[in-house]
Formats: C-alpha cells, sequence, structure tokens
C-alpha cells in the first residue's frame, strides 16, 4: 500500500483515540482498516469489470452467426429435403 499511501498523502489515522479518564478509546485502526478495505474493493472491482468486458467481447466474437449460404446452395438444400420427404411417404 505505499503507492496508495502516496497518492493520498500520507494519511494514516491509527494514532486517533479518544481519552476517556484512564481508558483510551483507539477508533484510528478501525478508519483505517475501513480505509483499507475500500481500496482494495474499488481495486477488485474495477479488475473484474474488465474481465467481464474482456470475456464479453470474445464470447461475441466467438458466437457470430454463420456466413449466409448462396441462393444455390438453401434451394439444392431444400430439394433435397422434398425428396427425403417424398421417399418417406411412399
Amino acid at each position: 500500500m505505499p503507492i496508495v499511501g502516496i497518492l493520498i498523502g500520507g494519511l494514516d489515522f491509527t494514532g486517533l483515540k479518544i481519552q476517556v479518564g484512564t481508558a483510551a478509546i483507539t477508533y484510528g485502526n478501525f478508519i483505517q482498516n475501513v480505509v483499507d478495505f475500500l481500496i482494495v474493493a474499488a481495486c477488485i472491482f474495477t479488475m473484474l469489470k474488465f474481465l467481464s468486458h474482456f470475456k464479453k467481447t470474445t464470447n461475441d466474437q466467438l458466437n457470430q452467426e454463420e456466413p449466409k449460404k448462396d441462393d444455390t446452395v438453401v434451394l439444392l438444400e431444400e430439394i433435397r429435403d422434398l425428396l427425403k420427404a417424398n421417399k418417406v411417404d411412399k
């Protein structure tokens, strides 16, 4: 986290505490942990969004439609299907 520390100006909340009589409530560690968690969560979210976008584009490329058949090929397939149907009826 040194790079993040440089980017946010070296903020360190671990020293924050409230003195109540002889007891000290150190809430700074909690705040620091929350900040660290949010930074890590944002990085993971960004990485997953990038990977999801990458996966979607590769799936789109793989699922492209077949090239259109030539008219003669379509006509021959229809004739073949009709001949098969006529053969079954007899």
